[in-house]
C-alpha cells in the first residue's frame, strides 16, 4: 500500500521528479557529446579543404558537401540542445517546487500531530469522571 501522508507522497513525487530531472540531464550531456564530436569532425574537413595536398584537392567537392551536411546537422544539434537545456530548467522547477511543497506538508502535519496531542493530554485530564474523583 502507498503512503498515506500527503508529505510521504510528495516525497515520493519530489523523488520521481528528480529522477526525471537526471534523464534530461542526461540527453543534454549526450547531444553536447554529439555536438562536440561534430565539431571535430567539421574541423578535420576544414584543415583537408584547405590543404595544399594534391590528393585533397581531388575531393574539395567532396568536402564541401561534407562540410554542409555537417553544419546542417550542427544546427539541429544546436536547436535540440536548446529545447533540452529549456526541459533540464522545466524539471528543476517542477522538483523544486515538489520539494517546497512536501516540506511544507510535513510542517503541517508535524504541527497537527503536536496539536493533537495537546488535546489528548487535555482530554486525558479533564474528560473523565473518574479522574475527578481522585482529585477529591
Amino acid at each position: 500500500m502507498g503512503p498515506t501522508k500527503k508529505s510521504e507522497k510528495l516525497k515520493r513525487l519530489v523523488t520521481v521528479q528528480r529522477h526525471m530531472e537526471r534523464m534530461a540531464e542526461s540527453d543534454l550531456a549526450f547531444t553536447a557529446q554529439r555536438r562536440e564530436e561534430n565539431a571535430a569532425s567539421m574541423s578535420s574537413v576544414m584543415q583537408a579543404i584547405g590543404s595544399l595536398e594534391p590528393v585533397h584537392r581531388l575531393f574539395a567537392q567532396n568536402y564541401a558537401d561534407r562540410f554542409d551536411r555537417l553544419s546542417n546537422a550542427d544546427k539541429q544539434l544546436a536547436s535540440l540542445q536548446h529545447g533540452q537545456e529549456i526541459m533540464v530548467l522545466r524539471e528543476r522547477a517542477k522538483g523544486d517546487r515538489l520539494e517546497e511543497n512536501m516540506k511544507d506538508a510535513r510542517v503541517f502535519e508535524d504541527r497537527a500531530a503536536d496539536d493533537d496531542a495537546i488535546y489528548d493530554l487535555v482530554d486525558m485530564k479533564f474528560a473523565t469522571t473518574a479522574s475527578s474523583k481522585v482529585h477529591e
